[in-house]
């Protein structure tokens, strides 16, 4: 007997508790309140949990996650949504495991009508699940495996498993007829899918759709991922010198960031003097001399909830043109930020911003990013995202409870150095509330001479 075979007949031989993982669980209006309070502050609580005030309610906020993507289910005309993206299987099922499962397309979840999200977890994982996620039914927690990659060839017989098994989950929710959202899976599992029966059609705009409006919690949470890189810039701020290294910073940031609670410091590009210009999004061993502009990007979450966050400093003193590339940096940022309020359309947005050839690209697709807006939540690119490449032909309108980042690019006019400014805003009833706080209004000089 293969190893699938011995898990089939496993699968049979259990017993279902009734109305457990089929389990229908309605939306209720107040499940769908983001519970917003702009006439606050938007608070970046301690990250410890207390008895004197009410912070994170993490209750609230997976209702609010898994009521959202039912509307988004219920509105796309699918019967099911089936989730292979770490992101979206994060807020459906407020399910997490380290963050080395990011690319390895080992979990999966189902969403099937109005019923109770299953996952498909990487082995123990499910019976942790079972224990600690209590807000899962127990036969909702999974285990599960499909190939990691390939590596575990489809022969083998573990996909079309899976599929088949989903299959007759969705025939059990009545909604085996109806298109299945699919956000992204292998190939091979798509061949399954459909071999199986299942009509397949583009989930992952279903999802990106559930997650563009945050809630209080999730506003919270990305403030309090903010608040961390504001005090990592001060040290970065501190810390540039001749002799201290590009990757050395990036070191210095991913201690604290781990220290101060960060889950993932998934990137920080550090560049600096010559390598300005063009932007390499990358960082290498080269030293800072006197007189560099230096641009770093902070790219981390808190709790899943990520930061994209530039700055620009000079290193002991800054010339001319240095200080006017960062002007017109800011000026180009300002301007956009200016706009930013409900029912603003992201084309007016992307007007404000310089053509690719007016900062010396040939095209849009060559500049693609360095003018750029994206939301920001479990992913570091959700729902909108601002450019001249894609916004002035397919506008998108902007909405209360957005949450964002704005980030220009200027290249001096000596040909090599450059400034890179970005700030995240929370789109709010009335206007826009930034949230990334270190000092950029004018160009700062670390340690000045």
């Amino acid at each position: 007997m293969t190893h699938v075979q011995k898990i089939k007949s496993l699968a049979a031989g259990m017993e279902m508790t009734p109305g457990n993982a089929l389990r229908p669980n309605i939306v209720k209006p107040g499940d769908l309140d983001p519970h917003w309070r702009w006439e606050r502050a938007i608070p970046a609580h301690g990250h410890m949990a207390v008895d004197f005030e009410r912070r994170v309610d993490h209750d609230r906020l997976r209702t609010y996650r898994l009521a959202r993507a039912k509307q988004a289910l219920k509105n796309s005309g699918c019967g099911a949504l089936l989730l292979f993206d770490v992101n979206n299987i994060r807020y459906v099922t407020a399910t997490k495991i380290g963050e080395w499962e990011r690319d390895k397309f080992c979990r999966f979840a189902l969403l099937a009508g109005d019923n109770d999200p299953i996952v498909w977890d990487f082995g123990s994982a499910a019976v942790h699940h079972k224990i600690y996620s209590d807000w899962l039914g127990a036969d909702n927690c999974r285990a599960g495996m499909l190939g990691m990659r390939g590596t575990v060839p489809p022969s083998v017989g573990l996909m079309k498993y899976h599929a088949e098994e989903v299959m007759d989950l969705l025939r059990q929710a009545g909604v085996a007829d109806m298109n299945v959202g699919v956000d992204v899976a292998e190939t091979a599992m798509f061949f399954e899918l459909q071999k199986a029966g299942m009509k397949v059609v583009d989930g992952q705009q279903v999802m990106l759709d559930a997650r563009e409006i945050k809630n209080i919690d999730e506003i919270m949470l990305l403030n309090q991922a903010a608040a961390m890189v504001d005090g990592v810039y001060h040290m970065i701020y501190e810390e540039l010198k001749p002799g201290v290294r590009e990757n050395d910073i990036v070191a210095l940031a991913n201690k604290m960031l781990y220290e101060m609670g960060s889950d993932d410091v998934e990137a920080i590009n550090a560049i600096s003097g010559e390598r300005c210009n063009p932007h390499p999004h990358n960082f290498t061993d080269r030293y800072f001399r006197p007189g560099d502009q230096a641009f770093f990007d902070i790219l981390q979450s808190y709790q899943g909830y990520r930061t994209c966050y530039y700055r620009t400093f000079n290193i002991g003193r800054a010339n001319s043109v240095q200080r006017d590339a960062y002007a017109k940096c800011r000026e180009w940022l300002d301007n956009a930020i200016a706009l930013i309020k409900p029912g603003v359309s992201t084309d007016t947005v992307a007007k404000v911003w310089p053509k690719a050839e007016e900062f010396g690209f040939p095209n849009e697709l060559a500049a693609f990013g360095l003018q750029f807006g994206h939301g920001l939540g479990l992913a570091l690119h959700e729902r909108p995202i601002i450019s001249r490449l894609v916004s002035l032909d397919n506008p998108m309108e902007i909405k209360t409870g957005m949450v964002f980042a704005l980030e220009t690019y200027c290249p001096a006019t000596d040909g090599f150095s450059a400034a890179r400014i970005e700030e995240e805003v929370v789109v709010t009833d009335k206007g826009c509330q930034v949230i990334s706080l270190f000092p950029a209004e004018d160009l700062p000089i670390a340690n000045a001479y």
